[in-house]
C-alpha cells in the first residue's frame, strides 16, 4: 500500500508515518520542510521517502502526488495532516493568523482532495483521511478561527463523500483531543487526559484498515459530541462548559506557544493536532 502523509516530518505526522511504514506500507512524507522529512524518512523504519510539499500551494500540492506516483505506483491513501493553530481571545487573533489557518487547515485540505481524489476515481478505489480535531464539534473559547476551519473540513468533506458515493474512494476523518504536540502547547485539556502523537497514528490505521467517516480519539469524545447534539441549548452549554477547557484563559499571560506561532503564522511550519 502506497500512503502519502502531508506535515509528516514532525508531531503527529511523524506519528502517523512511523505507525504505517510499521504497517507494511510505503510511506510518502511530504512538508514545507523538506530536510525536517529526511531526516524523519532516514530514522524512521520501514520503506520511507521525503518530499517537498507545500499545501497552501496547488503546484506544490500536485507535483507531491505525482512525485510519488513516480517513485511508488498510485495512491491508495492520502493523509491531509498538515494544520496550524492560533490561541488566544478572539478580538486579539491577528488577521495573518486567521488567513494562514484557513489556507493551510482548510483550503490544503481542498487542495488534497481536489487533487487526488479524481485520480482515485479513476481507478475505482483510494482513501483520503484527513486530520481534523474534536474541535470540529465542540468550540473552545480561545480557538475561534481554528475551530471554524475544523468546522468547516468536517462540512466540506461530508459533501463531497456524498458526491463520491458508490466510486470506490472513501472519505474519513480522525477527529482527536488534545494532542501532546508543539501545537498545543500551553492548552489546557480538560477532563480528557492530553493525547501520545502515536495514538493518532494508530487511529489513522485502524481508519486505514476498516474505512468509516469519522473515528475520535478518544471514542467516548465521539459519544460527548452526539449527546451534545441532541440535548437541548442550556443543557448542551453546561456540558460543552465541563468537558470543553477554556483556551482563552489557559494561555493568558503565557509566553509558552510564541516560539511555535512565530513560525506558524509567518507560514515555516506545518504542525498539526
Amino acid at each position: 500500500m502506497i500512503i502519502a502523509v502531508t506535515g509528516g516530518a514532525r508531531g503527529i505526522g511523524r506519528e502517523i508515518a512511523r505507525t504505517l511504514a510499521a504497517a507494511g506500507a510505503r510511506v510518502a512524507i511530504g512538508d514545507r520542510d523538506l530536510a525536517a522529512a529526511e531526516r524523519t524518512a532516514a530514522e524512521l523504519p520501514g520503506e520511507l521517502a521525503a518530499f517537498p510539499a507545500d499545501v497552501t500551494d496547488t503546484g506544490s500540492f500536485a507535483a507531491f502526488l505525482d512525485a510519488v506516483t513516480d517513485r511508488w505506483g498510485p495512491i491508495d491513501v492520502l493523509v491531509n495532516n498538515a494544520g496550524v493553530m492560533w490561541v488566544g481571545p478572539f478580538d486579539e487573533e491577528p488577521e495573518s493568523a486567521v488567513r494562514r489557518q484557513l489556507e493551510v487547515n482548510v483550503h490544503g485540505v481542498i487542495r488534497g482532495v481536489r487533487l487526488a481524489a479524481p485520480r482515485m476515481r479513476e481507478r475505482g478505489r483510494g482513501q483520503i483521511v484527513t486530520i481534523a480535531s474534536g474541535a470540529s464539534k465542540f468550540a473552545p473559547p480561545g480557538e475561534a478561527t481554528y475551530a471554524a476551519t475544523k468546522h468547516a473540513v468536517h462540512g466540506y468533506l461530508d459533501a463531497v463523500r456524498a458526491e463520491l458515493h458508490g466510486t470506490g474512494v472513501r472519505l474519513s476523518l480522525v477527529l482527536p483531543g488534545v494532542v501532546d504536540t508543539e501545537l498545543a502547547a500551553g492548552t489546557a485539556t480538560g477532563p480528557v487526559r492530553r493525547l501520545a502523537p502515536a495514538e493518532v497514528g494508530r487511529a489513522v490505521l485502524r481508519i486505514v484498515r476498516r474505512p468509516r467517516f469519522e473515528l475520535s480519539v478518544p471514542r467516548r469524545l465521539g459519544f460527548a459530541t452526539w449527546l451534545a447534539r441532541v440535548l437541548p441549548d442550556p443543557a448542551r452549554y453546561r456540558l460543552q462548559r465541563v468537558l470543553v477547557p477554556n483556551q482563552v484563559a489557559a494561555v493568558a499571560g503565557g509566553t509558552t506557544r510564541s516560539a511555535y506561532e512565530d513560525r506558524a503564522l509567518t507560514g515555516t511550519d506545518e504542525e498539526t493536532r
